[in-house]
């Protein structure tokens, strides 16, 4: 009797482990749909209309119009300068995902990312309709791709008032701000993507890994309590991270949560919308961000799926709170131990040098400028170069003047410069015209003088003994032995 009672308890035990073991696994499930998917899906869905990050609004329009079969198209209202903000709505769920783009109108990388996914949603009869159905029925998703055309246009982050949309959720001065809080209040999400983009410079914190993507669940007080609400959000941060950190690991950071009693995402977050921030920094040899386009793509298609089916919950909040935090030491140049003259004596000195883009038209060029120098050593370089023993050297203005940028070739530039030669000057051109080549070019000045010191854009030459080694022009450095590939976005002066 004692065996049979034995092994009748053995077998309730084996019992209550399957039956309550395997509910577990089940109620732990992620249902993380696999890289390989996610990217396959982006390569095959992406919108060739938007090639690059400096669209207009007028170039969005006939792209939601295209969509209007398979999305509710509705009109919210208008911009300042009246243009129309409109969103998209899809699915037939009982969870509601709210996500808006372009808050800030020269953020547009997550709007790009918005376009393939209506793209992807839309589609049928292919190896992803049971993904689709899952997302159609168990979530309803509003898109607003651009909340602040005005912005767009002008490719400025503040709308046509000069205001600051993220904020003006409580004085909501801005008719953009409205509409915004006024979809929230209708619509009632019990998820928000709040989708924006950050500097370059930001980078993973005491690491020269840049933050390519950075992420937060804002705090909805001073306090930065963790309520419910904001714990969902987490766990759905984890979740992305996880994708992530397959593609660019280590290239992740967390924003800072410190409350901001007048940003949207901090006062959603306070209204009961799980609010998830993605911030969109930089990655090397992507300057349009068609790379982190990709990855906002992939990350949200993941993060709807796991809101779809609750996968979030097998994540903590304590994995959240493992994400690193974002610094600010990122430099796009760092040359270490210049020679430079001061009184007659040469210093050794550490320079560190960023490129900031200004707009012209649809594109851009970049003024380089010194930004600090002397121990630069708690700072990261995207490029650095170790100068110990090579002497500052200012660069000469060619005397003879050329009819046109047109005129000089890639190999006369270098011949130019190896020759000391930093600058020249044009007779046909106009001042603000762009162009592509290693050197100042000036039609409205006869000399142009770079320097080493902090505020000077950074045009030099550094030699070693009387040979010259490097060129920096506005902030790019060139090798002159041995130059390699490089875009250079600059203007004529």
């Amino acid at each position: 009797m004692k065996i049979i009672k034995t092994s009748t308890i053995c077998m309730f035990v084996l019992f209550l482990f399957f039956a309550f073991g395997c509910k577990t696994a089940s109620e732990n499930e992620k249902h993380a749909i696999e890289l390989e998917t996610l990217e396959t899906v982006f390569e095959q869905y992406k919108e060739p209309a938007i090639t690059h990050r400096r669209f207009k609004h007028a170039d969005i329009q006939p792209l939601i119009q295209k969509h209007s079969s398979a999305f509710e198209i509705e009109e919210l209202g208008e911009s300042v300068e009246g243009k129309s903000i409109s969103s998209l709505t899809w699915g037939e769920g009982q969870t509601k995902v709210l996500l808006w783009s372009q808050m800030h109108g020269n953020e547009s990388t997550a709007t790009m990312s918005l376009f393939d996914l209506f793209n992807f949603l839309e589609a049928s009869g292919d190896a992803y309709d049971e993904l689709r159905q899952v997302l159609k029925s168990n979530l309803q998703i509003k898109f607003i791709p651009m909340l602040n055309p005005d912005g767009a246009d002008a490719f400025k982050r503040r709308n046509a008032l000069d205001i600051d949309l993220n904020r003006d959720a409580i004085s909501q001065i801005s008719p953009e701000a409205v509409i915004l809080k006024s979809i929230r209040d209708a619509f009632e999400p019990e998820f928000g993507f709040n989708l924006h983009d950050q500097q370059i410079y930001y980078n993973v914190d005491k690491t020269p890994k840049q933050a390519t993507i950075s992420v937060l669940a804002p705090g909805y007080n001073y306090e930065r309590d963790v309520n419910e609400v904001r714990a969902r959000a987490m766990k759905a941060i984890v979740g992305m991270n996880e994708v992530l950190q397959q593609v660019i690991p280590g290239g992740v950071g967390k924003y800072d949560d410190g409350f901001e009693p007048r940003a949207f995402g901090d006062n959603i977050q306070k209204w009961g919308t799980s609010t998830i921030l993605i911030e969109s920094g930089g990655y090397l040899g992507d300057p349009e961000k068609q790379f982190i386009r990709k990855l906002n793509f992939m990350i949200i298609l993941n993060a709807l799926h796991q809101i779809a089916l609750k996968g979030y919950e097998a994540y903590s909040v304590d994995q959240y709170f493992e994400i690193p935090d974002n610094g600010f030491q990122l430099m796009d140049l760092i040359l270490q131990e210049v020679q430079v003259p001061v009184e007659g004596e040469w210093y050794p000195i550490d320079i560190a040098i960023r490129r900031r883009e200004s707009n012209a038209d649809s594109t851009y060029y970049v003024n380089g400028s010194v930004e600090d120098l002397g121990d630069m050593q708690v700072y990261f370089g995207l490029e650095e170069l170790e100068a110990n023993g090579l002497r500052y050297e200012e660069g000469k203005t060619y005397d003879q003047a050329f009819e046109s940028v047109n005129e000089i070739t890639s190999e006369k530039a270098l011949e130019l410069l190896r020759s000391g030669y930093s600058a020249v000057k044009v007779q046909n051109d106009d001042p603000g015209d762009l162009h592509n080549l290693p050197l100042i070019v000036l039609k409205s000045r006869d000399e142009f003088t770079g320097g080493w010191q902090t505020g000077s854009n950074p045009s030099f030459f550094l030699k070693q003994d009387d040979v010259l080694k490097y060129a920096l022009i506005n902030g790019y450095l060139i090798d002159l032995q041995n130059p390699k590939d490089q875009l250079f976005k600059q203007r004529v002066y």
